[in-house]
């Protein structure tokens, strides 16, 4: 089956949007309006944030700022930024990129909602560690205010989408991608995909061993390291097609609002290009909320600002500039239809750069493994809220077996697992979400009056 014919099968549309689609448009426009235009006006003070002017040692928690808001983005970053902005591009046409930056510009405002109630609804575990995300807020929040089955229903639900669709789409996935790449690479891997995938999965396995504090590290790492690299290569291969960008930027807008060759028009744009924008950020869906609970801090909305930041880099920064470089080459209209993902950016990179694949193909695989590492932590916690602590190393040990399964699927059948999981999960969460808003716009008004009437305390120099 197509990806098309998989698409049409597990999203079921009402004249041809998505209903999950409208589930986290009309969730994001909701809190985006509710906070009072968070995602705006909280951004300069996000960035002091995140760049420690507010951290403090003796806060409880296990990582710090920077490291939950790259733990979250090494989640987010690689599944759709590279793979998912050329399928947009390839199924919705260069329009797609206007209503991708949309749906991150309001998917910052989701993202702020779930990891200010991550924090306010976190529990300390007797070892110490920390356990978060929308499974507690869903329970006790709703519980809170009367709505105790209700809450453990939607929370469950949660938790059991979040364990599978991380084997799924934050695994399986990933690993493909990493396999695609490598393979264009040194074609020989594809004779031997057994052994990558056995390296890849011992790796993983060495990693996640170490919970929160060792993905921590490694993804604060990682994440500048890799979207450093593929930042400046990208922007190299803009620049050496520089006379084509007021044409690209033409031709974006004009498909946008009145797309010429796209099967659906305006609505088959529009679908494509939202879709892939929270796909690629995650806003709405709770995963990121997971981490931002383990964040050493003792101001919930404190969290919920840092985590705005992630949809603007993910999605308006990191995709946009994707989405230039497969356009102002021409690579969407001349790569082959079987070039899907990772394999439609390398022709867009070879035909500026020749030899640039093999640079592209490290960004690439630091973006999956990052992405890899990042999903085992949220499936492990979400399979201990069900399990009750019980059976981690079972958890751990699928979990890097279908790493390697991941290596030797079908990248299209694969995708359409992902779409179907990673969608799944914004359902329970937003019901909660928007039932605990009230909350959320409680504890940002007290914390926006303290911080602009100068009464909050800063380590070192703020911008």
């Amino acid at each position: 089956m197509s990806i098309n014919g998989l698409e049409q099968t597990l999203f079921f549309s009402v004249g041809g949007l998505p209903i999950i689609v409208l589930w986290l448009l009309l969730g994001a426009i909701f809190f985006t309006l509710r906070m009072g235009f968070i995602n705006v006006r909280a951004f300069k003070h996000a960035i002091n944030i995140t760049l420690g002017r507010y951290d403090s040692p003796d806060e409880p928690g296990e990582v710090s700022h920077f490291q939950a808001i790259a733990t979250a983005l090494s989640a987010t970053v690689g599944l759709g930024n590279i793979a998912g902005v050329a399928i947009a591009i390839q199924l919705g046409g260069p329009g797609a990129v206007v209503w991708m930056t949309l749906a991150g510009f309001l998917g910052m405002s989701t993202k702020f909602v779930e990891c200010t109630l991550a924090q306010q609804y976190r529990t300390i575990r007797v070892d110490g560690t920390i356990a978060g995300g929308p499974m507690y807020y869903l329970s006790q929040g709703l519980a809170k205010q009367g709505f105790k089955s209700m809450g453990r229903i939607l929370a469950m639900s949660f938790a059991l989408l979040c364990a599978l669709g991380a084997v799924g789409g934050g695994n399986m996935f990933q690993a493909s991608q990493t396999q695609a790449a490598v393979t264009h690479v040194l074609p020989v891997v594809r004779e031997y995909t057994w052994v990558y995938g056995l390296g890849l999965s011992t790796v993983v396995g060495l990693v996640i061993v170490g919970g929160i504090r060792r993905i921590g590290a490694v993804a604060g790492t990682i994440v500048p390291t890799m979207v450093g690299v593929y930042i400046l290569a990208s922007i190299w291969v803009v620049l050496t097609n520089l006379s084509d960008i007021p044409g690209a930027v033409v031709l974006i807008t004009q498909e946008a609002f009145n797309p010429q060759t796209v099967a659906g028009g305006m609505v088959g744009v529009l679908v494509q290009g939202i879709r892939r924008g929270f796909f690629s950020n995650s806003a709405g869906n709770g995963s990121a909320a997971i981490a931002h609970a383990a964040t050493r801090t003792q101001e919930p909305a404190r969290e919920g600002i840092v985590a705005s930041l992630e949809p603007f880099i993910d999605t308006v920064v990191i995709c946009n500039i994707t989405a230039l470089v497969c356009i102002v080459t021409g690579a969407y209209q001349r790569a082959p239809q079987s070039a899907l993902g990772f394999e439609l950016v390398a022709t867009a990179f070879e035909t500026s750069v020749p030899g640039f694949s093999v640079l592209l193909t490290f960004a690439v695989c630091l973006f999956a493994f990052s992405t890899i590492v990042s999903w085992a932590y949220y499936g492990e916690q979400c399979w201990r809220y069900l399990t009750g602590d019980r059976f981690v190393l079972t958890y751990r040990l699928l979990y890097v077996g279908f790493t390697f399964v991941g290596t030797v699927t079908q990248p299209s059948t694969v995708l359409a697992l992902s779409d179907m999981m990673l969608f799944a999960i914004a359902i329970p969460n937003l019901i909660g979400c928007i039932w605990l808003s009230s909350d959320v716009a409680r504890s940002l008004e007290d914390y926006w009056q303290r911080l602009t009437s100068g009464k909050m305390p800063i380590h070192g120099v703020k911008l």
